[in-house]
């Protein structure tokens, strides 16, 4: 265990401050929802630090039935429910009357604990390694409050908490900021990345129909069953076309027959077109460039063999222009509760531009160069991004064993502070017979 600042202690969640789960069962279904009202607090309000408006009411005579939920400004709310936690955020001013939903979590913080740097301890790459330790189901996997309450956060004096809470939303306000400007860059380089691939394919040559300029038929992919011993047909994902990036971590392994998916093995110069995505992904392709069988594709890929008289190279610049994209959109069919899809007619009767083979080579060179430029560009977006999250661990890290602010000797140490926080609750729930004792346990 890290050493900490001689001034510091460590503490559990549940010594130093009040918890709350939401309601569960019949106490809250969805028949309770109203279109205004009291706010209630979801998983998909709470981020990392963040509180996001996400709006859900109930009506005002319900809310007061479940006043013991509810949540004020300066509360915390931490989710119980996910793989890695405890996500946790602040409760805005702005918020109004409001209660926290079924596996949100109301952490409400005791006298002498800065509910600012409480907050960001529970965020921290520290505090989530031990909850991994503490998270329980398959499937839905949940903290709960037991193991929220068992973490275990240093505690600095008060004086320190607030200066490293104001340390930690400086830096993270600077790097907000600076990815904010990322973020707008990397929009404008897929707008830019979408011109050119118009551009490219903008001419006065003949077209013809997709489907008269195969050398052979149209194939849908074969879905299987995931393996789970290690062994099996290697299978693409969806998403190896959606990030055009054919590398092992898209595919899975899977039990398919080996007869059954004979004829469905790439080969390079394939292209591949989903039938079924989102409204903006459906129609979405890419160039198979090799190696020769080493995986089958799904059913959710349509792949395509273009004959001589057009370039796979120049069919993927086709695929991606503007005017296909829309095409695809448009015939997309999709019923309540499923994704919109494509079919083979669909794409064999796209109208395709053939210029002549020489004319496409050009166009294919000039749009790698230009598109070369774009994905170097794009990279160093995506590693700067990362360099940004890696920073925000970093100053939490630092943040929890004392490097992020200098030590104050004047300061009240906390083992002061958390011997007056445990004689406060023991009067209090003297005071009440235990009550309280058997309320926080429960």
């Amino acid at each position: 265990m890290t050493a900490l600042p001689i001034s510091w202690c460590r503490a559990s969640i549940g010594e130093i401050a009040e918890l709350a789960d939401g309601p569960f069962g019949s106490n809250l279904k969805t028949a309770h929802y109203t279109e205004t009202g009291p706010r209630v607090v979801r998983l998909q309000n709470i981020g990392d630090g963040t509180f996001r408006d996400e709006s859900a009411h109930i009506a005002r005579d319900h809310y007061e039935r479940l006043i013991k939920h509810a949540v004020r400004v300066g509360d915390i709310v931490a989710a119980s429910l996910g793989e890695e936690g405890p996500r946790a955020c602040l409760i805005p001013a702005w918020l109004g009357p409001a209660i926290v939903k079924a596996d949100c979590i109301r952490i409400r913080t005791l006298d002498g604990i800065d509910s600012v740097f409480l907050m960001w301890m529970l965020n921290s790459p520290p505090v989530r390694e031990q909850a991994a330790a503490w998270i329980k189901g398959v499937g839905r996997p949940r903290l709960g409050l037991g193991g929220l309450k068992r973490l275990v956060v240093p505690v600095p004096p008060l004086t320190e908490q607030r200066r490293i809470a104001v340390a930690i939303e400086e830096q993270f306000s600077r790097l907000d900021a600076a990815s904010a400007s990322l973020y707008r860059a990397a929009t404008q380089l897929e707008i830019m990345r979408d011109s050119v691939y118009t551009n490219g394919v903008t001419g006065s040559w003949p077209t013809a129909r997709l489907g008269t300029l195969l050398r052979e038929p149209l194939r849908n992919g074969h879905s299987a069953k995931t393996s789970k011993d290690g062994t099996g047909v290697r299978s693409l994902t969806l998403s190896a076309v959606t990030y055009r990036d054919f590398s092992e971590k898209n595919t899975k392994l899977t039990i398919a027959a080996p007869t059954r998916v004979r004829g469905l093995w790439l080969e390079p110069g394939d292209v591949l077109i989903e039938r079924s995505n989102t409204p903006e992904l459906v129609g979405t392709a890419a160039l198979f460039r090799g190696p020769r069988d080493w995986s089958i594709f799904p059913d959710l890929l349509i792949r395509v063999r273009p004959s001589d008289e057009l370039l796979p190279e120049f069919l993927e610049i086709v695929l991606k222009a503007r005017p296909t994209r829309r095409y695809f959109q448009q015939a997309a069919q999709g019923i309540a509760g499923s994704m919109p899809k494509i079919d083979q007619r669909d794409v064999e009767n796209l109208e395709v531009p053939v210029p002549p083979l020489g004319e496409q080579t050009k166009i294919v060179a000039v749009m790698d160069k230009q598109l070369s430029i774009v994905d170097a560009m794009s990279a160093q977006i995506d590693r700067a991004l990362r360099r940004s999250a890696a920073l925000r661990r970093l100053i939490l890290e630092h943040a929890f064993t004392g490097k992020l602010v200098p030590q104050d000797p004047s300061d009240e140490p906390a083992s002061v502070l958390l011997e007056r926080i445990a004689a406060r609750r023991a009067t209090a729930e003297k005071a009440d017979g235990g009550r309280r004792s058997r309320r926080a346990t429960m």
